[in-house]
Formats: structure tokens, sequence, C-alpha cells
């Protein structure tokens, strides 16, 4: 399914003095551009309709739509990479774009094709190339979904609105990653087996964000949840995928099912295997991790996802006890697939996967 959108640009955009003042110093999610994508769903019209770009507004929506009653909602999260030579690169938004069809089909959502999505969001980046930042700067683009229709009752919405919003981001990490200090969650679980852990859908991480004020309590950066069935092994962060590097030169992450498959975690994969390591998805204790730190068996951790690409584990706090990794200090293994994956974005280096998609 193809769809021909409307561009229909802002009458007021942000004047330039103002958006280039916001785009010294945006941090992260709080500065947006002039302009957003919107395609509609209704059941009765035959499905998808009046695809169109538009100024950045305020939704209208009844006080008993669905979304606000039954959490029907998805979305994805991807980078627009500004390249040297002032073109723009997008990582892997097919990717994106199967993972959002697969969260919907779980969330009983309407499934919008992939090409629709990747074109809403290529739409996105043009209108609002004017807002991409210099440096380490990206567009993060916000794609979502929720369910528009008006009822109170406990079924599938037969009405949807899909949009895709953009905000200029700087450098996830001032003066280069430094590791970060993680919280064990032993009281909290974020997913089970036959649940939503799979799924890039708000109720997950609303449901981590009180172990996440557990952690920040603690002093930590993140909280890294176990398995809801032993609470033995470890399976991810908050927000982030986990990997764990030993000292035979291999990599162990944990495996799929209950956590979110995260596109950087397998770009991860995909370079470590090209580099001829050894990746294992196996699941991992969190009384190995203890002991392999205290041996030196285990030489780094380190999370992994859109914001931040990997952030090195220096620390690991629990009710347990206290670990550190290789002296708390960021690794080689870590910071050399960082490298790699960060000038495949920026389309400095060599592309093997095919994985960029050249905006303009």
């Amino acid at each position: 399914m193809s769809m021909k959108f409307d561009i229909q640009p802002a009458s007021n955009p942000t004047p330039e003095k103002d958006r280039v003042a916001k785009l010294v110093d945006p941090g992260f999610g709080r500065v947006f551009t002039d302009h957003m994508a919107i395609v509609r769903y209704n059941q009765a019209k035959g499905g998808w309709y009046e695809a169109r770009i538009e100024a950045r507004a305020n939704f209208q929506l009844d006080p008993a739509g669905a979304v606000l009653h039954y959490a029907q909602e998805i979305f994805e999260g991807l980078k627009a990479y500004k390249r040297d030579d002032g073109g723009v690169n997008l990582f892997r938004p097919d990717a994106n774009a199967r993972r959002f069809r697969d969260s919907a089909d779980r969330m009983a959502m309407a499934q919008l094709p992939e090409d629709v999505f990747i074109e809403a969001v290529e739409q996105v980046v043009r209108i609002d190339r004017a807002w991409m930042p210099g440096g380490e700067g990206s567009l993060y683009l916000r794609p979502f979904m929720i369910a528009s229709e008006t009822f109170l009752g406990v079924k599938p919405s037969s009405e949807y609105i899909f949009a895709v919003i953009a905000s200029p981001v700087g450098s996830y990490f001032k003066g280069g990653p430094a590791p970060v200090s993680i919280w064990v969650s032993e009281n909290y679980t974020r997913a089970a087996v036959g649940g939503t852990g799979a799924v890039k859908c708000g109720g997950n991480y609303a449901a981590s964000l009180r172990a996440q004020a557990e952690a920040i309590q603690h002093g930590c950066d993140q909280v890294v949840f176990l398995d809801a069935i032993e609470r033995r092994y470890v399976e991810e962060l908050g927000g982030m995928n986990i990997f764990f590097v030993f000292e035979d030169g291999s990599l162990s992450t944990p495996p799929l099912g209950t956590i979110l498959p995260g596109i950087t975690r397998d770009s991860i994969i995909a370079l470590a295997k090209d580099a001829g390591k050894t990746v294992r998805e196996e699941p991992y204790s969190l009384d190995q991790w203890r002991k392999d730190a205290a041996s030196g068996k285990l030489k780094e951790a380190f999370a992994c996802g859109t914001a931040a690409v990997i952030s090195p584990i220096g620390k690991v706090r629990s009710v347990s006890g206290d670990f550190e990794i290789s002296g708390g200090v960021a690794g080689p293994v870590a910071m050399g697939l960082r490298k790699q994956l960060v000038d495949i974005q920026y389309g400095r280096t060599n592309d093997p996967h095919n994985w960029i998609r050249k905006v303009f």
C-alpha cells in the first residue's frame, strides 16, 4: 500500500533566529520541530486515509477516547543523521517499521503498512531539515499510534491516529560516554512470558518508572530488571538492552522473548560477528555477573539503545551488595562498537549491511 501525503506547511514556522538559539543546546526530547505527519484509520471507512504533513498542533481527543482508558498505544524511536556532505541518513527505518507492525499486532491495533511508516518519517525529515543539529547531534523521530475511538468498553478500537513528531537532540553524553551505575530491581519486574515485554508500548515504560525512581534513590543512573519467574536472570534496563564482554573476547546478551528486540542490539550483534567475535544470546544470572566481575572473567558490560547508542556500565548496586566491572571505566569493546556504529549512521565509513537509507 502506498499513500500520497498532502503537504501543508506551517503558516507560522519558528523564526530562524529562535530556531538557531534552540539548536545550540537542545538537550533530549525538549525541543520540537514545526511539523508532524498524521494518518488516520477508520475501520468503517475501509482503513487508512487522510495522510498529511501539517503544522505540529494539539490533538482534539474526546474524554472517552479509547487510548485514555484502555492504553492501546505504541511508539517507535529512530534518528536522522546529517552527513558531512550535507545530506541526511536514516538508520534502518525498515526495521522500525516492522517492529511497529509487530507491536500493533500484539496490542490488537490496526497495522500500518511499512512503506507508509517510512514515507511519513522521510516527509517530516524533508520539511524540517533546517532543524537538523550539527556535530554529534541528530533529529530524533517519534512515530506513534493511539486508539482514538470514542467509547467505554474493553475491546479493540476501530479508529486510530498515527503520527510522527521530531525533536532535535544534542550529543547524549557531554565529553564522551561515561560509565553509568545500575540498580538491580528485585521488587519489580518488567515483563513475563506471554506479556508485552517485546512490544514498544507506553505501558511497559510506565511500569518501569517506580523501579527507576528506586534506582535514583540509591544513587544510580538506571535500573536493570530480572526475569519475572525465578528473579535470577538479567533481562534489560528500563529502556535499553544489555551486553556482557568476557576475557576470551566473546559477548553475551539476554535472549529475546520477554525483552524488546532492540534495533541497536541487533546491529551490535551483527557488527561483533563481522569482527569474528562469538555472540551468545542466553540467560545470564545476577549471581554469575557478580562472580565473573570479581574473578575478572567479565571485562565489560554495556547498555544500548537508540538515544545513547552504547552506555558502558561501571557499577552495579543491589540489596545483596555492590560490585564494579573492570574498575568502573569504559572498555575498548564497547567504545569500539559504538564508534563503528556511529560512523555508519553518519555516513563516515562503509555500510556493510546496507542499513543506511539516504533521505537526500
